[in-house]
């Protein structure tokens, strides 16, 4: 069986967002980002996962899409973190290129799905 490339990342960057959760909660006792954070971070590879199982390629693309958007969110929580001092410049580097790179995979997925779909038509 192929390797799921981008069910295996968005799966690491959940277990990094679970700890980076614990860690910002635990550590700096901020409750309100690190939440959205949480929320938006693990729910990536929930809809990854989700796709693997899409009843059609329209169904895929949609799912993959909210995906996309989750991606996006987190990055918005992680760079609030960063500017109001709850992570690190390196911190914020660290994790926040996991989340670009999951970004860039998913909407080279999206368009190849959606390219398909205009092909066949």
């Amino acid at each position: 069986m192929k390797e799921n490339i981008v069910k295996q990342k968005s799966k690491a960057f959940a277990i990094r967002i679970v700890r980076l959760y614990q860690y910002v909660t635990e550590n700096k006792k901020e409750y309100v980002l690190s939440k959205q954070l949480l929320r938006s971070g693990t729910s990536v590879g929930a809809m990854v996962c989700e796709a693997e199982q899409a009843e059609t390629k329209k169904d895929f693309i949609h799912k993959m899409a909210i995906a996309q958007k989750e991606i996006n969110e987190s990055v918005y929580w992680l760079d609030l973190l960063k500017e109001t001092d709850y992570l690190t410049q390196e911190q914020f580097n660290s994790i926040n290129n996991n989340a670009i790179e999951l970004l860039k995979i998913l909407t080279s997925i999206i368009k190849t799905a959606k390219q398909s779909l205009t092909d066949k038509h």
